[in-house]
């Protein structure tokens, strides 16, 4: 077996436990074949039924799924795509979670690439599980989580009566959604106690830096290219401007990157999202962008648990 084969084997059998029963949908582009095909081949192996929808450049960027993509993906017991990041996509892909959670599980995997497949899936993933537990029982129930860092950000909110989810890689259940590579902890703060400065050196993928401002879970105001170019495809959507996440990297083997998907579990960042909320908030919506801080310095009620990007648990 190759590196991204025993990738691509971990994936389907370890992360989404396929078997003969299940309907495999898997996503993708014509960027990401190698791995795609990695996936489709192990799926095979593993005896799924399988089917694999091609998004073409001539289609893209895509806001909403066919008729008959909706109906394949409500028919699927288990949905993986692997696209590069667009945030014009946001909401196609949004479709493909919500669709996913409701009839089986979701593998999300935007902007992954063979070197990052055959680096960070085929891992070890227990130290990483006992780390971020270690964390979540720190942040549950908080009244009030500070998160600082060199650049300016100063945001303050609490988490109390939240749901955390640590994501491992573990998307065997119904309902089950998450990234590989694995490695964060989040849940959504308080909305209305969410207020501060956010400065941030990614949004999305590949934009940034930028400033996020927010008074009682709303942003109010928002600077750079990226964040402004964002904002512009939000438009008048109000659901869009909402406090929707807080994250917490824990992957000692990601590295800070312009790819949000590996650089949102990177050891010393945090990440906040606008937009809808997994259901772990009040704010329900078709958006969903990640703001990226490095070397955060997070305090809980006082203490200090992680500082300048260094955790002291």
């Amino acid at each position: 077996m190759t590196k991204l084969a025993r990738a691509a084997d971990k994936a389907i059998r370890g992360s989404l436990r396929l078997k003969r029963s299940d309907r495999f949908l898997l996503v993708t582009d014509t960027g990401s074949l190698k791995v795609a095909e990695a996936l489709a081949g192990a799926a095979r192996a593993a005896g799924a039924e399988t089917t694999t929808y091609l998004l073409t450049e001539s289609l893209r960027p895509v806001a909403e799924p066919t008729g008959l993509l909706r109906l394949m993906a409500r028919r699927a017991t288990a949905i993986a795509y692997i696209l590069e990041s667009r945030f014009q996509e946001k909401t196609f892909r949004g479709f493909l979670v919500k669709t996913g959670r409701a009839y089986g599980r979701v593998l999300m995997m935007p902007g992954m690439t063979r070197e990052m497949m055959e680096r960070l899936v085929d891992v070890d993933l227990q130290d990483m599980k006992r780390f971020t537990s270690r964390l979540v029982r720190v942040l549950r129930n908080a009244d009030e989580v500070t998160v600082e860092n060199p650049r300016g950000t100063r945001i303050s909110f609490s988490v109390r009566g939240r749901t955390w989810v640590s994501s491992m890689g573990d998307l065997g259940l119904p309902g089950s959604h998450g990234n590989l590579p694995a490695g964060e902890c989040y849940t959504a703060p308080v909305e209305e106690s969410f207020s501060g400065r956010v400065v941030l050196s990614l949004i999305d993928d590949k934009l940034g830096p930028g400033v996020l401002e927010f008074e009682r879970g709303r942003l109010k105001r928002g600077s750079g290219r990226g964040v402004e170019a964002i904002l512009a495809h939000i438009g008048d959507d109000e659901t869009g401007r909402v406090i929707g996440e807080f994250g917490v990297g824990t992957n000692r083997g990601a590295r800070i990157c312009p790819n949000m998907l590996e650089a949102e579990k990177a050891f010393g960042t945090v990440h906040f999202a606008i937009g809808d909320s997994y259901g772990l908030g009040r704010n329900s919506s078709r958006h969903h962008y990640d703001a990226l801080v490095e070397k955060a310095t997070i305090r809980v009620a006082g203490r200090t648990i992680a500082l300048n990007g260094r955790y002291m648990i």
